[in-house]
């Protein structure tokens, strides 16, 4: 069974996922601020968290930086917030996915679901190596760890699938709008201004100088891809 984070100050919707989440066969935990939910967190077995962005003590953008201090599990931020440019801050902190206020229930499981399978790796698929190694990066896809130099580096799940794409298609080039969709599964919503998030925070963690990328090169006007490099 996948344990679930549910953390909204609005106890109706709390509600109202936990039923349709349930009857899926999730368990869930509820939390009505970041405190509880860290607390959660931190000492349950959890594989997913919703998490609201407006609310009292402790906002969603902050519990999410919190989290990405000691778990990586994929976070769906709920926002009443419909602008380009909340959207690109919530994946700056490490969100992975965001549904916008109102919802429908249906697609936040369709969300749950998809992450879970990205994070949990029991989708279908073509059958991969289990390491990866290119130059000083080693991508360990069972034991879901990347080390850099023999350094182990902390990815979140959304930064370890678009390393895994690149690295095992080393050499082709990708836009912003091939790699969104070959990682999110879905179609691309503002996909430049996501992905440039992204690879932003990867270069951050992989390269020695992040403005002088060694691993992942920009191929101006066509997108990015990862350097074969030896």
């Amino acid at each position: 069974m996948h344990n679930i984070i549910v953390c909204d100050d609005e106890k109706d919707i709390v509600s109202a996922l936990e039923i349709y989440l349930t009857a899926e066969g999730y368990h869930v935990f509820r939390a009505e601020n970041g405190r509880e939910a860290l607390t959660l967190a931190q000492n349950e077995d959890v594989h997913l968290m919703l998490l609201d962005v407006m609310m009292p003590q402790m906002d969603g953008l902050e519990t999410l930086t919190r989290l990405r201090e000691f778990s990586n599990i994929p976070v769906i931020l709920l926002t009443a917030k419909s602008e380009d440019s909340d959207k690109i801050l919530g994946l700056n902190v490490g969100a992975d996915d965001y549904v916008t206020k109102p919802f429908n229930p249906v697609e936040v499981l369709a969300r749950v679901r998809s992450q879970l399978r990205r994070y949990l790796q029991l989708g279908a698929g073509s059958v991969r190596p289990a390491s990866i190694v290119i130059g000083g990066i080693e991508l360990d896809d069972s034991a879901k760890t990347v080390t850099v130099d023999g350094e182990p580096v902390a990815l979140t799940p959304k930064e370890y699938d678009i390393l895994r794409f690149l690295m095992t298609n080393a050499g082709a080039v990708f836009t912003p709008a091939e790699i969104y969709r070959r990682v999110w599964g879905d179609i691309p919503l503002n996909a430049a201004g996501a992905i440039a998030v992204h690879i932003r925070h990867l270069r951050e963690k992989l390269e020695i100088d992040p403005a002088e990328p060694r691993y992942i090169k920009v191929v101006w006007g066509k997108g990015y891809k990862m350097e074969v490099t030896p």
